[in-house]
C-alpha cells in the first residue's frame, strides 16, 4: 500500500510539475514573441494575427500550408515582395497567435476567416493570393467566394482535389502517432519539450523564428492535427470549384527526389518515388489549366517547402504576377 501511495504521490508531482513548465511556457511566449502587424477582431469573440507590410497595390496575400507556421511560413519571401507592393500574411485560426474557432474545419471557413480579417483591417483589393499546399486550395476557394477582389494567384507546390485518388496506388497518407500523443498531452508540457524534435529548423529560417513557432506549438499542433484530419473533406470541398478565368496564374512545383527518410516514411521504393513526383507534376500542370493564363513551372532542387528552399522562385513568381496586374490597372477575369 506504501508503495502504491508514493507512486501515486510521485506521478502527482510529476503532473503538477508538468502543468506548472506548460502554463510558463505559454506566460513566456506571450512575453518574448509577440504578434507581428496586429490581432483583428473577426467577431464571434475571436481574432485574427494579420501582418502586413509596404504599400502598393494589389496587396499580396500568403497563404499557409498544412503546418504550424501560420504568418511566419512566409518569413523568407514576404520583406522582398512587401519592398515593391502592399504584402500581408496572416495565420489561421487557432494557429500561432489567432485564437482557435468553434466551427468545423472547412476551405470555406478559412476564406470566410480571412475576407473578415482583411475587410476589418482596412486592407482592400484587388488581391494577389499566394498558397502554398494545401494554402494553395484555400487560395482557390477565397477566389470561388470573393472572385471580385482576386486579380491573381501564386499556388505554391499546391495540394490537388485528386491527389489522394491519383497517388493512392503507391502510398497512404497516415497521420503521426507520436504528434497525436504529444498532442492530446499539451497540458502536461510534454508537446512543448518535444517541439525542438517535432519542429526543426528549415532553410532560410531565422532562429527567432523558429523559436516563436516552438513556443506556441502547444495551440498550433493541435489546429494542425485537425486540419490533417479534415484534408480529404476540403480537398472534395475546395475541387468543386476549377475555373480561375483569365486571371494571371503561376503554379510552382517542387521536383527535388525524395531524401531517404521520405521515402521511409512514405513507404515507398526510390522508382515508385519518381514515379509519385511524375504525378504531382501532372497535377500542378492539370491546375495551371484552371486559369487561360496560367504558367507552370517545375523547380528541380526544391522541395514542399519551396519557400523555404527557393524563395527566389517564389518572390520572383509572385512579383510577375503583380506586375501583370499593374499593367491591365486591376483584375482580367
Amino acid at each position: 500500500m506504501r508503495i502504491v501511495l508514493w507512486s501515486t504521490a510521485v506521478l502527482a508531482l510529476v503532473a503538477l510539475a508538468g502543468v506548472a513548465y506548460e502554463q510558463t511556457g505559454r506566460y513566456w511566449a506571450q512575453r518574448d514573441f509577440p504578434a507581428p502587424g496586429k490581432m483583428v477582431d473577426v467577431g464571434d469573440g475571436r481574432r485574427i494575427q494579420l501582418d502586413c507590410r509596404g504599400s502598393g497595390s494589389p496587396t499580396v496575400v500568403f497563404e499557409a500550408g498544412l503546418n504550424v507556421d501560420g504568418s511566419l511560413s512566409w518569413s523568407a519571401v514576404q520583406p522582398a515582395v512587401a519592398a515593391r507592393t502592399r504584402a500581408c500574411a496572416y495565420s489561421r485560426a487557432g494557429l500561432m497567435w489567432s485564437d482557435p474557432s468553434s466551427a468545423p474545419v472547412s476551405a470555406k471557413q478559412v476564406a470566410s476567416d480571412l475576407h473578415e480579417a482583411v475587410l476589418r483591417a482596412g486592407e482592400r483589393g484587388p488581391f494577389v493570393l499566394v498558397g502554398q499546399s494545401l494554402g494553395g486550395l484555400f487560395a482557390t476557394t477565397f477566389t470561388h467566394y470573393f472572385g471580385d477582389e482576386v486579380a491573381g494567384l501564386v499556388l505554391v507546390d499546391p495540394s490537388h482535389p485528386d491527389q489522394v485518388a491519383r497517388v493512392a496506388a503507391y502510398m497512404k497518407e497516415t497521420r503521426s502517432l507520436r504528434s497525436r500523443i504529444a498532442v492530446s498531452l499539451s497540458w502536461s508540457g510534454l508537446l512543448r519539450a518535444m517541439a525542438p524534435r517535432l519542429l526543426p529548423r528549415a532553410p532560410n529560417q531565422s532562429e527567432h523564428d523558429v523559436r516563436a513557432i516552438r513556443a506556441y506549438a502547444p495551440q498550433s499542433m493541435a489546429t494542425q492535427l485537425a486540419e490533417g484530419d479534415a484534408t480529404d473533406a476540403m480537398l472534395a470541398e475546395a475541387g468543386a470549384f476549377r475555373d480561375l478565368g483569365s486571371r494571371p496564374l503561376v503554379v510552382l512545383t517542387a521536383m527535388a527526389p525524395y531524401t531517404q527518410a521520405e521515402l521511409r516514411g512514405m513507404k515507398i521504393t526510390p522508382a515508385q518515388g519518381r514515379e509519385v513526383l511524375a504525378i504531382w507534376q501532372q497535377l500542378h500542370a492539370e491546375e495551371a489549366a484552371w486559369s487561360t493564363r496560367g504558367r507552370h513551372l517545375s523547380l528541380p532542387k526544391a522541395s514542399h517547402d519551396i519557400q523555404f528552399d527557393d524563395p527566389a522562385a517564389v518572390i520572383e513568381a509572385v512579383l510577375s504576377v503583380v506586375d501583370t496586374v499593374r499593367a491591365e490597372g486591376g483584375a482580367r477575369r
